[in-house]
């Protein structure tokens, strides 16, 4: 037996520290993320480009009226993204940034003002929601509830109105003909039917279609469970139609209209209920005929009615659009979107 002392165990070397990867980014990958920054401003100097009367003659028109109550208007205008990102929220079970959610909805008003049907709007928001580390499935089934729950929320608001104030309602000039509604019911009744049809033809879609419904059924329970959920998603979207006619009546009180709010809350309500099945960026066009039209149905003259409808664009398009692009391309560059 040896008395030399024992070599002690020898711990192996640390490992060497990684180096440091100083390969720059693809230029490809530094030129998308820098031309997608950049598109949504070059879609608005389009916009502006091709639509330039509209811009000018709204702004004429408004130079006369009571700057006071355009501001009013336009605070209107912004609160509408405040409420829009209470939805939002409430339509999800994930926490989420309070400040970016309300920047994504100001990035997705002006987006919404580019495709038709609030695709725009949705794209961003669920962009948003997966760089939050949302999975697409509850997503977009957060999206599906969202417009749900603002399309169901209207119909109550509209009845408050009927019971409240049936003076201010001149029903047999507003509302839709008979032929109109009947035409109405048979799209509802249709569309479940189509949809059921092509997940029965298109097999590969079924099983996202299933999971989409559990996801979305799930989520449901969960979320009216949850007072901090249930309670922004429903009184938020029942403030959104509010808020928005809100804009309408700055801008036609602003310019003298003759008619009380109520009748200018409800002209509104009319006008984006008639417009609301046809798709268009922003609702622009459907939406400006309908509330020209809702507003003559009250004696409104129709020069009048004309100018009310271009200061509401004015306030909710042309100048919330340079701002909204801004925080959208900002959104962009800083990897929010």
């Amino acid at each position: 037996m040896s008395l030399l002392p024992l070599d002690e165990p020898s711990t192996p070397p640390p490992p060497p520290p990684p180096l440091a990867d100083d390969r720059p980014r693809p230029l490809t990958a530094t030129a998308t993320r820098r031309a997608l920054g950049l598109l949504p401003l070059l879609l608005l100097a389009v916009w502006a480009a091709v639509d330039w009367h509209a811009v000018r003659d709204g702004t004429a028109r408004l130079a006369t009226a009571d700057p006071w109550w355009l501001l009013a208007g336009l605070l209107f205008t912004y609160l509408g993204a405040v409420v829009a990102a209470c939805v939002r929220q409430g339509a999800i079970p994930d926490r989420l940034p309070p400040g970016l959610l309300v920047a994504s909805q100001i990035a997705a008003g002006a987006a919404n003002h580019v495709l038709p049907a609030s695709i725009g709007a949705h794209a961003v928001t669920v962009r948003f929601l997966q760089r939050q580390g949302v999975a697409l499935p509850r997503a977009t089934a957060s999206i599906a509830l969202y417009s749900l729950v603002r399309a169901v929320a209207k119909t109550p608001v509209v009845l408050v109105f009927l019971l409240a104030a049936p003076s201010a309602v001149p029903t047999a000039r507003l509302l839709p003909e008979g032929r109109t509604l009947l035409l109405a019911a048979v799209g509802l009744l249709l569309a479940p039917t189509a949809v059921a049809i092509l997940l029965t033809l298109v097999r590969p879609l079924r099983r996202p279609a299933l999971d989409f419904v559990r996801t979305a059924l799930t989520d449901v329970r969960h979320l009216h469970a949850r007072p901090s959920r249930f309670l922004p998603l429903w009184g938020g979207a029942l403030a959104a139609p509010l808020v928005q006619a809100s804009v309408v009546a700055s801008v036609g009180t602003a310019l003298g209209v003759p008619l009380s709010w109520a009748q200018l809350l409800f002209a509104y309500l009319a006008a984006s209920t008639a417009a609301g099945a046809v798709p268009a960026p922003g609702g622009i066009g459907p939406m400006d005929a309908a509330l020209i039209l809702t507003l003559a149905g009250y004696g409104t003259p129709l020069s009048l009615a004309t100018a009310t409808v271009i200061g509401y664009r004015v306030l909710t398009v042309w100048l919330p659009l340079l701002p909204g692009m801004l925080v959208l391309s900002a959104l962009v560059q800083r990897e929010h979107l």
